[in-house]
């Protein structure tokens, strides 16, 4: 009996002890809300005496600032226009600058207006210029090879040494362009493979564009004999050159003895085509040649070397 009185005045002393706590534990949580009430209370009591100081003032610079943005709105978008169209008319001005252009004086003209703004809610945006300074000079070290592509881009944009599906040959590399930005220039390869080439690489290099000019000289080789007729074989290779429909007569073809090579008399054979038929009239004359002189009885020859034995017949007698 004795240790079930103690066990009970035990349970007793704790829940005692438990209410104590929950007693204290509410009396703390309710200060702490009380004094985030009078918080509230002081915070709005400030947000009123503001309003009823500054509120006017506020409400009619938030207005303008309102009325500042919906016509810096309209004022963009009809400055942007009309530079637009006037980028359109220039001859010097690809697609591509005409964006980028345009694209680079919305941006600034964005960034007045919301400055405009921003002063009229009284905000020193001196500090914000000079710290646009400072930040540009450090994205321009950090992005110093993205920059130099796109100053590229504006030089190609500006001179059009190619333009889309020109094949051209530039920073190492052969294709046909089939698209063109201000940082990077693409090509389709002739094994149909996608080059990304960077505008920098392009401007650095020479440019050959095969395609520019509407008419292109066919260079061909052509070798026969020593012991051939030059002149038949002359003659021989004219004919074919003329007879081709794709080959123009204007300027007129070339066939000339240029090299007396190690195996044969060399001729270059330079018709002229459109520069679309380049390849067509190069491998059509290449094969309607050799047919052409197989015909006439004129030899093609193999390289060939002549080896000269001395004193083989001696060495002979005396084994």
């Amino acid at each position: 009996m004795d240790e079930l009185q103690t066990v009970a005045e035990t349970a007793q002393e704790g829940t005692a002890g438990a209410q104590q706590t929950l007693q204290s534990a509410g009396a703390d949580a309710m200060g702490s809300l009380m004094g985030e009430v009078e918080k509230g209370k002081q915070w709005l009591e400030k947000l009123q005496g503001w309003l009823i100081e500054n509120g006017a003032e506020f409400l009619v610079n938030l207005i303008v600032v309102i009325l500042i943005l919906i016509v810096g709105k309209i004022v963009i978008g009809m400055i942007c226009k009309r530079l637009s169209k006037s980028l359109e008319k220039s001859p010097r001005v690809e697609g591509i600058l005409e964006d980028f252009i345009t694209s680079i004086v919305h941006k600034v003209l964005w960034v007045i207006v919301l400055m405009m703004a921003l002063k009229r809610f009284g905000v020193d945006i001196g500090p914000m210029i000079a710290g646009l300074g400072v930040m540009g000079f450090v994205i321009g070290f950090a992005f110093q090879e993205s920059l130099g592509n796109l100053a590229a881009g504006v030089m190609l944009a500006l001179n059009r040494p190619f333009r889309l599906d020109d094949f051209v040959e530039a920073g190492g590399c052969s294709g046909i362009v089939i698209a063109m930005d201000m940082m990077a220039t693409t090509m389709r390869t002739p094994d149909n493979k996608k080059v990304v080439v960077p505008n920098k690489s392009v401007w650095g290099s020479a440019i050959t564009n095969y395609t520019a000019m509407e008419t292109r000289r066919v260079e061909a080789g052509v070798g026969i004999s020593y012991g051939a007729d030059i002149g038949k074989a002359r003659d021989t290779i004219m004919g074919v050159l003329k007879q081709h429909p794709l080959c123009l007569e204007d300027p007129e073809p070339i066939v000339e003895v240029v090299e007396m090579g190690d195996s044969s008399v060399n001729f270059c054979v330079r018709p002229w085509c459109k520069t679309a038929d380049y390849w067509t009239v190069f491998f059509e004359i290449n094969q309607q040649i050799k047919e052409a002189l197989d015909a006439a009885g004129i030899e093609i020859p193999f390289p060939q070397q002549d080896v000269h034995l001395h004193g083989l017949d001696s060495r002979a007698g005396g084994q």
